[in-house]
């Protein structure tokens, strides 16, 4: 069985794309997310992905938060809307340091969560994974997890297990594009 490092952004998008690559692959989450508002936020989804992915016996790995790395990455992209042309940017921040933990860890390959949210383009994505497959050569595992009913699957999961379910992505841009 191929050992996978999987990139999650929180605990309840974790929940199905989990239930989905469990049967097929050894997984490790990787929890790097620079892109969280604030480190409260930051902590408060990161002892929810710990807590549910102890109670399904899956080990996380935790990167650390430095939000200057985001910050840095999408200077001049603050004004864009919620998956506008800031959003790739960060998708690629986050799985490009994936891929070289991965790689570091000699993980087989790695992938992401981020596809099972119907707010984010699972094509972009995707070939963001690929290009960095090809640049780090370690394999990307893609992936469009909202399909049949993942989403909907990683509500019904995070009910289930009382998780934290936040209504923005992370990021202070789409924490106040959320409010309006």
């Amino acid at each position: 069985m191929k050992k996978m490092l999987l990139h999650s952004c929180c605990g309840p998008c974790s929940t199905a794309v989990i239930e989905v690559l469990k049967n097929d692959y050894n997984l490790t989450i990787f929890y790097y997310n620079p892109n969280i508002d604030t480190q409260d936020e930051y902590l408060h989804r990161l002892n929810e992905q710990k807590r549910y992915c102890k109670e399904v016996g899956v080990n996380v790995i935790e990167d650390g938060y430095n939000s200057e790395e985001f910050y840095s990455c999408v200077k001049g992209l603050e004004k864009e809307r919620e998956g506008g042309a800031r959003c790739p940017v960060c998708f690629k921040l986050r799985l490009s340091r994936t891929a070289d933990k991965a790689k570091a860890m000699g993980f087989d390959c790695f992938g992401t969560t981020l596809t099972v949210s119907p707010h984010k383009n699972a094509e972009i994505i995707n070939a963001i994974g690929k290009e960095i497959q090809k640049e780090k050569e370690i394999e990307f595992i893609e992936g469009n997890y909202k399909k049949k009913d993942g989403y909907k699957k990683s509500i019904e999961l995070s009910k289930q297990f009382n998780l934290y379910r936040q209504n923005y992505c992370g990021c202070k841009f789409s924490k106040e594009w959320s409010e309006n």
